[in-house]
């Protein structure tokens, strides 16, 4: 059977850099890998950011978002039906940051799904610089994913002290409380991984590698109003040195929502650079290849506000907006 591999996680907690690292320690192992990438919205900026690892040992595939979770569970599974003809041992999953953990339990034990796959390992990545105050749906997709989390893998712990950390896993049990779910974390627990991705060796990736998954049961949350929401700017030119700065003060703008997420590239004139933000960490760096796009994700965006910002800001004629 082919070993399905889920890597969950809130918006912004590094999901995609550890798959970066996650797959290509499979590979350095000989084991054939795919990648089964869902953005929050219909574009899907982590494809762009992970194209380099296509090769003959790791091939990416797309679920494209912005649709309904009746729509997503079909476009899930088609994926999976596909990609078990084509010779995987192992697929490793990135969800977007609100994806609910149970579709992923409920469509593997669909037919004939249960018969080619079986599930391997839930890593949950955790943010050092977790907000103290998230949204109710934000509290409950973070106690929903640890519940059934293998490893808790902490991301962004560099400079960080224990003290520090101690506090976020607090969060975590606080989120846990919340959902009824009676799994607590302690910082010295087998599976609370708190290392410095940089200083992670070949032992600590095979830990992660075989850490399971576990399934403690919680109360359930339906959301009938939907909040969280993802635009689209496209076109948008501007001195590179400024666009750090833009998105910056587009977090401190209370006027425009609650932005949780800022990331997608931008033309310059030796290639492009790539914009990875969130309220406590932005990043502009340079990439080979990129898309003339930015993507804000965030609850009660105000849509028109924020198009105007950009509009204020961009030199670009061509410049849209969705």
């Amino acid at each position: 059977m082919i070993q399905i591999d889920l890597i969950t996680g809130i918006l912004g907690s590094g999901k995609t850099t550890f798959i970066r690292r996650y797959i290509n320690y499979l590979n350095s192992k000989g084991i054939k890998t795919a990648a089964l990438l869902n953005d929050h919205g219909a574009v899907n900026v982590d494809m762009i950011l992970l194209k380099d690892l296509e090769s003959e040992m790791c091939h990416l595939e797309s679920i494209a978002g912005g649709c309904d979770a009746d729509c997503y569970r079909r476009r899930f599974k088609t994926k999976l039906i596909a990609l078990s003809m084509m010779g995987f041992t192992r697929v490793v999953m990135e969800p977007s940051g609100i994806f609910d953990v149970d579709d992923f339990f409920d469509i593997l034990n669909e037919e004939p799904l249960d018969k080619w796959y079986k599930i391997g390992n839930i890593i949950t990545i955790v943010d050092a610089c977790l907000d103290e105050e998230l949204s109710h749906q934000s509290e409950f997709i973070l106690g929903s994913q640890a519940a059934n989390a293998g490893a808790l893998l902490f991301s962004k712990t560099s400079g960080k002290s224990e003290a520090e950390i101690k506090e976020k896993l607090s969060h975590v049990n606080s989120a846990l409380d919340k959902i009824s779910c009676r799994r607590t974390f302690a910082i010295d627990d087998d599976n609370v991984i708190t290392k410095d991705w940089n200083a992670l060796k070949d032992k600590d990736m095979e830990k992660i590698a075989s850490c399971g998954y576990q399934q403690y049961s919680y109360v359930k949350e339906w959301f009938n109003e939907k909040t969280s929401s993802t635009h689209y700017f496209m076109h948008v030119t501007m001195e590179a040195e400024k666009l750090k700065d833009f998105a910056e003060s587009l977090f401190k703008d209370a006027s425009v929502g609650e932005i949780y997420r800022i990331k997608g590239f931008m033309p310059v004139d030796d290639g492009w650079v790539e914009l990875n933000a969130t309220r406590h960490v932005t990043t502009l760096k340079p990439i080979d290849k990129g898309q003339d796009i930015f993507i804000v994700i965030g609850d009660n965006l105000d849509f028109k506000k924020l198009d105007e910002r950009f509009r204020t800001i961009t030199t670009n004629s061509e410049y849209t907006s969705i």
